[in-house]
């Protein structure tokens, strides 16, 4: 196969449609615009430089592949001072676990551990719980008329587990929440200045609440993750302050990781729901099924839409030159519609054969999927068995986001 460089003139063509993406209508919507992005082919130009893909198969291999890296440390400080990957929020991120590469990458991992059975049938125990006491509170609203489902249920249920896992005030929890909404900018595909400057104030904040934990763990250790992390670091690094960064930089992941993207999981997968009402009953006749509709509904409208990796040399991919240390934005929203992988992939389908991207893949496979996926699972399990059908109020918005999918807010009623 021959090689081809990416001409300025198909980097100016993308524009228009990065453009249209930003809009209400493409924040609610991208999917129409993503058909015409796999149009120009599985890899193609980013408007800003670097390489767009949109093949589910070559996403896939890429998120396998050792041959592609996390924009890490290195990569942004080559970047300049004066880009958004040297902002502080930037910088404070690259030393998370999600942008390390090995051998950092495998030393933070097994020092943070897995959501083990154990853990799993803690945090079920926890969820459930909050679960009914959200359901609750839904249910109350419905009966004055309409709920907003992302305020109610969608946003509390991810902290409230989370909190509770790391024992956390519950009064901090509402800030905690707010903070990382705001945080996220720095992850985005193109943050404006002014979301950069939100996600530097509330990097900022973050890192001095988890400090702050962090210190007052190593002086009242408990049984909590937290105190086991500090045990961890301290038998791995002998400088004190170096492992208590360590455990800071792993509580900040985790509480930036189970919040965001868990969140907008719980509010698409309701939506889903909703808009198919046909699911409800089903659902609640045979449990079952509840697991199948959560991963269409993760590669229907995953929580995360990008990913980006760096080439670690010079190589070709699907006939595209990239060279070393170039980005390629993976497309994971327009990948999981490729029909190539998915017949009929504009159709939500339950009952098909899961195949997704939504928790990424390779080594950087997301160590909370377990717990995300137990969230929705009783979520669903639990709406379906208490409520009757919901009905939207009135459409939802978004988020500004290209990366990271946000509901802004879904306004029920009993239909």
């Amino acid at each position: 196969m021959g090689v081809t460089t990416i001409p300025s003139s198909d980097r100016r063509a993308a524009v228009s449609l990065f453009s249209r993406l930003r809009t209400a209508k493409g924040q609610a919507d991208p999917f129409p615009i993503y058909a015409e992005l796999r149009s120009r082919g599985a890899v193609s130009p980013a408007p800003w430089g670097g390489s767009l893909v949109t093949s589910f198969d070559l996403c896939d291999r890429v998120l396998r592949s050792r041959e592609w890296l996390e924009p890490d440390k290195r990569w942004r400080e080559k970047q300049g001072p004066g880009t958004r990957w040297n902002a502080p929020s930037s910088r404070e991120m690259s030393s998370t676990l999600p942008a390390l590469n090995p051998p950092d990458h495998t030393r933070v991992r097994r020092a943070a551990g897995a959501f083990d059975r154990t853990t799993i049938e803690r945090l079920g125990r926890t969820v459930e719980r909050v679960t009914d006491g959200l359901l609750d509170s839904l249910e109350e609203r419905l009966r004055s008329g309409e709920a907003d489902f992302v305020t109610t249920v969608g946003e509390e249920l991810p902290v409230a587990a989370i909190g509770d896992w790391l024992g956390l005030p519950s009064a901090d929890l509402p800030h905690l929440r707010n903070l990382t909404h705001d945080q996220v900018f720095t992850q985005e595909l193109l943050p404006s200045a002014s979301q950069l400057a939100l996600s530097d104030a509330a990097t900022a904040e973050l890192r001095s609440y988890f400090t702050d934990l962090v210190r007052r763990r190593r002086e009242r250790p408990g049984d909590d993750p937290v105190s086991r992390w500090i045990e961890t670091w301290d038998a791995m690094e002998p400088d004190r302050d170096k492992a208590d960064e360590g455990v800071y930089f792993l509580a900040l992941f985790v509480l930036l990781a189970a919040l965001e993207t868990t969140a907008n999981m719980l509010s698409t997968t309701t939506l889903l729901l909703v808009e198919h009402p046909e699911w409800w009953d089903r659902l609640a006749a045979d449990p079952d099924l509840v697991p199948g509709f959560v991963e269409e509904a993760l590669r229907y409208d995953a929580p995360t839409h990008v990913i980006s990796r760096i080439a670690a040399r010079d190589c070709v991919l699907d006939g595209t030159e990239i060279r070393k240390d170039e980005m390629v934005h993976l497309m994971v929203g327009a990948a999981h519609r490729d029909p190539a992988r998915h017949s009929d992939p504009d159709r939500f389908d339950p009952l098909r054969t899961p195949g997704h991207l939504a928790f990424s893949g390779g080594i950087h496979y997301c160590l909370g999927a377990p717990l995300a996926r137990m969230e929705a699972h009783v979520l669903l399990g639990r709406l379906v068995g208490r409520l009757p059908r919901l009905a939207l109020a009135r459409r939802p918005s978004w988020a500004p986001r290209v990366a990271f999918r946000r509901l802004l807010n879904l306004d029920v009623t009993l239909a």
